[in-house]
């Protein structure tokens, strides 16, 4: 029986605490309409938890798993049975590497450099499920990118 390691991603939303989508990387077939219902219930679900609570929310027939950076919410959309921890290793990942890409990144990093961010999420998650773990693989990949322009 072949059994994944790695957490199968339905979407990844970056969020800010006003509700603007900042990044939405999509591995489903969802059509505009159910893109934007779900982006607005996220942002609910997640904006309006205690902090002293877990990180990890039910969702439908999967779980969000999220984590806040200043003002930035970084939301994973994962299969019931995926593991919470790995999830957040995964978004603590992106986040060193949008950070030493960007030099202490912010959120108009994000904004204008859009088509970077996507670059750097397609070396880190491919096709919903992630692809590279370590971050000075990942970086001299982007390196290389950027070489190449």
């Amino acid at each position: 029986k072949l059994t994944r390691v790695f957490p199968q991603i339905r979407f990844l939303l970056l969020q800010n605490r006003q509700g603007k989508t900042r990044l939405a990387k999509w591995y489903g077939p969802y059509d505009d309409a159910e893109k934007l219902h779900i982006t607005q219930e996220v942002h609910r679900n997640v904006t309006q938890r205690d902090p002293k609570f877990a990180n990890f929310v039910e969702y439908r027939s999967y779980k969000l798993i999220y984590r806040r950076y200043a003002g930035l919410f970084f939301t994973l959309c994962v299969d019931m049975h995926d593991n919470e921890l790995s999830c957040l290793e995964a978004i603590h990942l992106f986040v060193e590497v949008l950070d030493q890409y960007f030099g202490n990144v912010c959120e108009l990093d994000l904004v204008f450099n859009f088509n970077k961010v996507f670059i750097i999420l397609d070396e880190f998650i491919l096709g919903g499920e992630i692809q590279e773990t370590s971050k000075p693989v990942i970086l001299n990949r982007l390196a290389e990118c950027d070489r190449l322009e």
